[in-house]
């Protein structure tokens, strides 16, 4: 596999404000709750049980990041994921994540084969 050139300090800058914004636990809820489908501002906040002002703030920075899109019906605003590839990176890290967990949960399993003294 070839490596890809180091990245210019103007890219790191775009990748680390990616993932400022992936940073915080309730921006990472409410793209889980928007993986089924789309979801209204009052189904999120049925969902995650959080205030209208914090859902509203959030799901704002993920439209200004491009991770999110919203569509108006009417009254309501659905919003919805507008960037799939979220769920590449979400599930390559949740996936090491697990095997991390897994192995460490390993080490605190007593051996069967052990004999104790």
């Amino acid at each position: 596999m070839a490596r890809k050139a180091p990245l210019s300090d103007d890219a790191l800058e775009l990748v680390a404000r990616r993932f400022a914004v992936l940073s915080e636990p309730m921006r990472l809820r409410l793209l889980n709750e928007l993986r089924p489908g789309e979801r209204t501002v009052t189904q999120l906040i049925v969902a995650t049980g959080a205030g209208q002002a914090n859902i509203s703030k959030h799901l704002g920075l993920l439209a200004d990041a491009g991770m999110v899109g919203r569509r108006k019906d009417g009254l309501n605003v659905f919003y919805f994921i507008a960037d799939e590839s979220l769920f590449e990176l979400c599930d390559l890290v949740c996936s090491r994540l697990q095997a991390e967990l897994a192995a460490k949960a390993a080490a605190f399993t007593p051996e069967t084969n052990s004999t104790r003294p």
